[in-house]
């Protein structure tokens, strides 16, 4: 049996960098995600641990990110219509079509998400 691949979620990072348990059997998995779904998480840290921490984190995780093209955009759009009253962000519908298009599971925690297809919900 193969390592299963993921996209963490903006989400999946915050609960893996404070330290939520549940998230432990994620903490060696290399995580692909997105550029956006970095920008979102560092705002965070900056607002929660500071500069300094923010910038780490976001510099050791851009290297596992994945380009988001216009048919990325166009899909995440359509997504997102489709499930309006979930009132997902652009950034959680832009992360979610890209894993699919990458054959990554998604990891969050985002309630919004549960019981999707493809999706690994870690509360």
């Amino acid at each position: 049996m193969g390592l299963k691949a993921y996209f963490f979620d903006t989400y999946a990072f915050f609960e893996i960098i404070n330290a939520n348990p549940n998230y432990s059997a994620h903490l060696e998995t290399v995580g692909t995600t997105t550029k956006l779904n970095l920008m979102e998480l560092h705002y965070g840290l900056l607002r929660e641990y500071g500069k300094k921490f923010a910038d780490e984190k976001y510099d050791n995780l851009v290297k596992n990110t994945l380009e988001v093209d216009d048919k990325t955009i166009k899909e995440a759009n359509e997504f997102r219509l489709k499930h309006a009253k979930k009132k997902l962000s652009y950034i959680d519908c832009v992360g979610y079509v890209s894993a699919k298009r990458h054959n990554l599971i998604f990891l969050t925690g985002d309630k919004e998400f549960k019981n999707m297809e493809n999706v690994e919900f870690v509360k």
